[in-house]
């Protein structure tokens, strides 16, 4: 099977292509028939381009196009023309054009999926991961992976402009101590000894630092045999960041600033900082937990001195033994008894 190389993704082309001959390679997303004419939408990681089959084009290709369905890797080539007026397509990047195709190549054909590649299913999840590799085809799931890689690409561009060095540490390790159980790999070629997967590279960050590195960073893999956490799972990976000569403050400025890159990066918005900082005697006073959510506001306050004379024994107990009886208000909570 020969076929022509691609010229431009499926998200690429624009209003200022139009009469450019060009060939798109990709996934089949949607085809329609509309009785002589075929529209069929295709679709990479880049985006989609309805393409345009008709004998007017080119009658073998129209044949052919007739056996297209969901999920078929295609190649076309054709000449890239304005939509006909009232039916742009807002929604996407290249809905003012479509390409009128007068060559179709087949790839690869493919059965019915066992859930739609749509933006939104109702699969569960079990099937999802069984057919991953059609799940990782949905717009949602390219996206997050889109994120996490322009994430990757921000933070290695902020430290290094912040005179960091990324140091790639081992995972095959000694066990050292740490706040969960390792996990453990057998060594081929020293019997009845095992290596140990890291839990984080601690160990590795203090070599670093005494060895002079100065400050050293690195998007790392993580092993902790514990049970899941909602912020947690056995297998994650963290920005791992040490810095020599530094205060408290160093390391949360330093911490602010690529957060506030992400925001802007990612998502166009400008964080103020420095972020409002409170000391752990604050936040567990305030807050009853050394990592608030500070969205709801809802604030500690002390009644010991409305309650040490109540005759309520569990608090008078409590205040006598040096504690703190505690509670917050919810605004508006009274109209709902």
């Amino acid at each position: 099977m020969t076929y022509k190389k691609r010229t431009h993704t499926c998200g690429q082309l624009r209003f200022e292509d139009i009469g450019k001959t060009v060939t798109l390679t990709g996934w089949v997303d949607v085809s329609r028939d509309l009785g002589g004419v075929l529209f069929v939408d295709v679709r990479d990681r880049f985006g989609k381009t309805q393409v345009v089959f008709g004998p007017q084009h080119n009658e073998e290709a129209y044949q052919l196009a007739k056996e297209l369905r969901s999920e078929f890797v295609i190649s076309v080539t054709g000449r890239v023309a304005r939509r006909p007026e009232g039916t742009d397509n807002p929604e996407i990047p290249t809905g003012l054009i479509d390409i009128q195709s007068n060559e179709l190549t087949i790839l690869n054909r493919a059965d019915t999926p066992p859930f739609p590649i749509a933006d939104s299913v109702e699969a569960n999840e079990d099937l999802r991961l069984k057919y991953r590799y059609l799940d990782l085809r949905r717009g949602p799931m390219l996206h997050n992976f889109a994120v996490r890689h322009r994430m990757y690409q921000i933070t290695r561009k902020y430290f290094d402009a912040n005179g960091f060095m990324e140091v790639e540490t081992p995972v095959l390790m000694k066990s050292t101590p740490e706040g969960a159980r390792d996990y453990l790999v057998p060594s081929r070629v020293h019997p009845g000894k095992f290596y140990a997967l890291p839990q984080s590279p601690q160990q590795y960050k203090q070599i670093l630092m005494v060895a002079g590195f100065d400050r050293y960073f690195q998007i790392v893999k993580c092993f902790r045999d514990e049970d899941l956490r909602a912020d947690r799972q056995p297998e994650f990976t963290q920005i791992d960041v040490e810095m020599s000569f530094a205060d408290e403050v160093d390391v949360q400025t330093m911490t602010e600033g690529v957060v506030k890159e992400f925001f802007r990066e990612i998502k166009g918005i400008e964080v103020e900082t420095p972020f409002l900082r409170l000391t752990y005697k604050e936040a567990m006073e305030s807050y009853g937990s050394d990592k608030p959510d500070l969205r709801f506001g809802l604030k500690f306050a002390c009644f010991n001195d409305y309650v040490s004379s109540s005759g309520f024994k569990v608090f008078t107990d409590n205040i006598a033994r040096g504690g703190v009886v505690a509670g917050f208000c919810v605004p508006g909570g009274a109209a709902c008894y």
